[in-house]
């Protein structure tokens, strides 16, 4: 806690975010090598699996003791959404970018994505964008379809794996444009109070 009692902004969950974000560039490289690299492919991928899962707790992480211990900060309303859409950003684009998925859903969701976070940052001080049970659910499916094609367990359990993994991302893709419409449309009848925002 500051002097003037105001929540410093150097506290655990803002560590955790910061961590988040430095993990990106090493789970784009354990990625990157996943699909260039023969016979240490494998190792790669389960390495990069391992740092998004571990990137993504961190999310959950935080959130749950800046609530716990009251430690909100504006810097981590901040942060916290943008750390999240650099690993998911990473990983979509990483995986474009091996042929894994089609760039134009990658394309959507990024717009979608960033979009919205520019659209409520422009926002902070002037409207209130309430908590969304949709965003966190969006969230969630993105984190599970990231996830689903992520796994090399294809070559363990068969092809019906990477179905599997693609129903997520449609779903996920679904959930993505509705929320983000919906955000939208909350911004342009939100009254002008304190702002809010959400993942």
């Amino acid at each position: 806690m500051a002097a003037n009692g105001q929540v410093s902004a150097l506290n655990l969950p803002n560590v955790l975010t910061s961590i988040r974000i430095f993990l990106v560039p090493f789970f784009i490289w354990a990625l990157w090598e996943s699909g260039t690299f023969g016979e240490e492919s494998m190792q790669a991928r389960w390495i990069a699996v391992a740092i998004f899962a571990v990137a993504m707790y961190t999310d959950k992480l935080d959130g749950d003791i800046a609530r716990a211990k009251g430690l909100v900060t504006n810097f981590g309303k901040i942060a916290d959404p943008i750390a999240d859409k650099f690993l998911t950003g990473a990983a979509w684009i990483t995986m474009s970018l091996l042929g894994e998925i089609w760039w134009w859903i990658t394309i959507v969701i990024l717009l979608r994505e960033w979009g919205i976070t520019v659209m409520r940052l422009m926002m902070l001080q002037t409207r209130v964008l309430p908590a969304s049970r949709g965003g966190k659910i969006k969230t969630v499916l993105q984190t599970a379809a990231i996830l689903a094609l992520l796994l090399p367990l294809a070559t363990f359990i068969g092809e019906w794996w990477l179905w599997f993994g693609w129903a997520i991302v449609i779903a996920a893709l679904a959930v993505t444009l509705v929320t983000g419409l919906d955000y939208v449309f909350k911004a342009a009848t939100a009254p002008k109070e304190e702002s809010q925002t959400d993942k």
